[in-house]
C-alpha cells in the first residue's frame, strides 16, 4: 500500500476575529508568515503567551485563517506544564475542554474552555480515501518506520474533505516516540 505524508504538529493557536482584536489591537489581521500542508491554512507572524494555573507557554503560534471559536492545541506534556486537564479531541469540539488565559501585545483573553490534544488524524481527499479504502470519521492504524522507534499509532481518525491534501498529523509527544516519522501506512 502507498505510503503517505506524516507531519509533527507542534503547539499552536487558532482565533476568531474578536480574540484577534482583543489581543493585537482594533483592525488587526493576521500576517502570513507560511503555509501549511493544508490547503489555505497557515502559519502567522503573530504569537502569544498561553496561561495556565501552573504554567506559561511563550511565544506560541497562531495559524490563520480566524475560527469561529478559540483553540488552543498542546500536547499531553505541554497540558501538564500548564496545569490543566486537556481532553484529546478531534481540532474544533473545544465544548467543556480546559480553560486557559491568552496574552497578547494588546491585551488579554481568559477562556473557559479551549484547550485540547489534538487526537492523531490524517487528512485525506475523498480521491485518496477512495483509492485507499477508507472513510470520513473511520479509526484506523498507522504504522510509520524510522530507526529505532518505529511503531503502530491505533486510535487514528480519518477526516475526509475536498480541502484537504492528504497527510496525517501527530502532536510533539507523537513525533518524539515514534523517532520523528516523515511517512507511514495503513494497517489493515
Amino acid at each position: 500500500m502507498k505510503k503517505f505524508l506524516v507531519e509533527m504538529s507542534a503547539r499552536h493557536v487558532h482565533v476568531t476575529e474578536a480574540d484577534l482584536e482583543t489581543l493585537f489591537g482594533k483592525g488587526a489581521k493576521l500576517t502570513p508568515k507560511k503555509d501549511l500542508s493544508q490547503p489555505g491554512q497557515f502559519a502567522c507572524e503573530e504569537r502569544v503567551d498561553v496561561v495556565g494555573p501552573k504554567g506559561t507557554l511563550p511565544h506560541v503560534s497562531i495559524l490563520g485563517p480566524t475560527r469561529s471559536a478559540t483553540q488552543i492545541e498542546v500536547s499531553a506534556t505541554e497540558a501538564r506544564k500548564l496545569g490543566v486537564a486537556a481532553p484529546v479531541r478531534e481540532s474544533g469540539d473545544v465544548a467543556g475542554s480546559s480553560p486557559c488565559k491568552l496574552v497578547g501585545p494588546a491585551g488579554e483573553v481568559e477562556l473557559s474552555e479551549g484547550v485540547i490534544v489534538a487526537k492523531r488524524h490524517v487528512h485525506m481527499t475523498p480521491e485518496d480515501a477512495a483509492a485507499y479504502g477508507v472513510s470520513d470519521k473511520e479509526i484506523v492504524q498507522v504504522k510509520v518506520d524510522t530507526p529505532e522507534r518505529s511503531l503502530i499509532f491505533g486510535d487514528v481518525v480519518i477526516r475526509v474533505s475536498d480541502k484537504f491534501a492528504t497527510a496525517m498529523h501527530i502532536d510533539t509527544d507523537e513525533a518524539n516516540a515514534a523517532g520523528n516519522p516523515r511517512e507511514g501506512e495503513f494497517v489493515k
